[in-house]
């Protein structure tokens, strides 16, 4: 359904908030490429006003962790269905780009757009951003947003026909302008579970029937890994984007655990469901149950739920079966991998991950 946004200030009596699309004519573009964290904190942009080879202009460009490409399309003055064409069109000359072109997308960007800037290598941007080093697979899939301030009902049931029946990783942001006197505020809302999107829910036509193995991917820092398949946790946090969907994890849930970058590093079963790290005990030294974070310097370094329960880092209390140190993680061409710290993926990629790691771990 059409979205449906407003705000009403409180303070004084209840009064509504005037409201209005963002001048979609150059403001979204300077706003995301300025901070696409707005829209997506798992995204980095790499090109603007990047011309196909077909003579079209992608407005912009974007990488996930995973090393997948984004592209964004702002509606400007064209029809809802010109538009959805037209993120067609870019996802076909999209999937075809190799490392070396993206690399290149990325220097012409930074030498066009941010003179100011530094010149790095996209390796270098990626590792700033994400914490980690580059996967060796770039590109193997990508995602078409268009950035607009609503759709109307019949693009509404185009994008999801294309979602649902041919499994077209498409989705729309809504941006929207809130004016109260001199003051603005902006607004933003997903048409589709930006997390559906990307767990690979429908990834592929012919997608089947969830598994039953759940996926977490694991983006901390080594250190921070190997202390939790020592204490037994997985953790997520930095904001609700990463950690909500840790609340997917009940007792007796099975998870095959992922390294971005590196591989798999363990598969076990979940045996209680997400804390702050502040409440989160384990054994000590004499083998009473305390504070995690009185017991473990590592974890001792994440973050604290007091200071702000949204950026908080939350841990799932996990029984490994079976463990490998990060530096040997398991790691396979075709696996199946994404940014989300959890998800339940459909796609026949994932269902062939999991078998290979059954083998590879030797776990029925």
């Amino acid at each position: 359904m059409p979205l449906e946004l407003g705000v009403w200030r409180i303070d004084s009596g209840l009064k509504q908030v005037d409201f209005g699309p963002l001048n979609i004519e150059s403001r979204p573009e300077d706003i995301l490429d300025a901070n696409v964290g707005i829209a997506s904190p798992n995204w980095l942009v790499i090109g603007r006003q990047v011309r196909t080879d077909h003579g079209l202009i992608i407005d912009l460009l974007a990488i996930n962790r995973d090393a997948n490409l984004i592209v964004l399309e702002l509606k400007r003055d064209k029809t809802y269905r010109d538009i959805v064409a037209q993120v067609l069109d870019y996802g076909s000359w999209v999937r075809e780009l190799k490392d070396d072109r993206i690399a290149q997308i990325f220097d012409d960007y930074q030498k066009r757009w941010h003179k100011d800037r530094v010149l790095v290598s996209i390796d270098e941007a990626f590792r700033k951003k994400f914490g980690m080093a580059m996967p060796d697979e770039m590109n193997s899939t990508h995602e078409l947003v268009v950035v607009a301030a609503t759709l109307d009902p019949s693009t509404e049931r185009i994008v999801r026909y294309l979602a649902d029946e041919y499994g077209v990783r498409i989705n729309a942001v809504f941006f929207r302008v809130f004016r109260d006197g001199d003051r603005e505020y902006l607004s933003r809302a997903w048409f589709r579970d930006p997390a559906e999107v990307t767990a690979g829910l429908g990834e592929e036509a012919g997608a089947g029937e969830w598994n039953g193995e759940y996926y977490a991917s694991f983006g901390y820092d080594i250190e921070v890994v190997r202390d939790a398949l020592k204490r037994g946790y997985l953790v997520a946090g930095g904001g609700s984007w990463y950690s909500n969907t840790l609340a997917m994890l009940t007792p007796g849930a099975r998870i095959w655990v992922n390294v971005p970058g590196s591989g798999y590093v363990g598969v076990g079963v979940v045996a209680q469901e997400m804390q702050p790290v502040d409440q989160f005990t384990v054994p000590d030294d004499a083998g009473n149950q305390a504070p995690i974070v009185e017991v473990s310097s590592v974890a001792a370094s994440l973050r604290s739920a007091t200071d702000d329960p949204d950026k908080a880092d939350y841990l799932v209390r996990v029984d490994w079966l079976k463990t490998v140190d990060p530096k040997q993680a398991v790691h396979e061409k075709g696996f199946f991998g994404n940014q989300n710290s959890v998800a339940r993926p459909r796609s026949p990629k994932w269902d062939h991950t999991v078998e290979r790691l059954k083998a590879r771990f030797g776990i029925e």
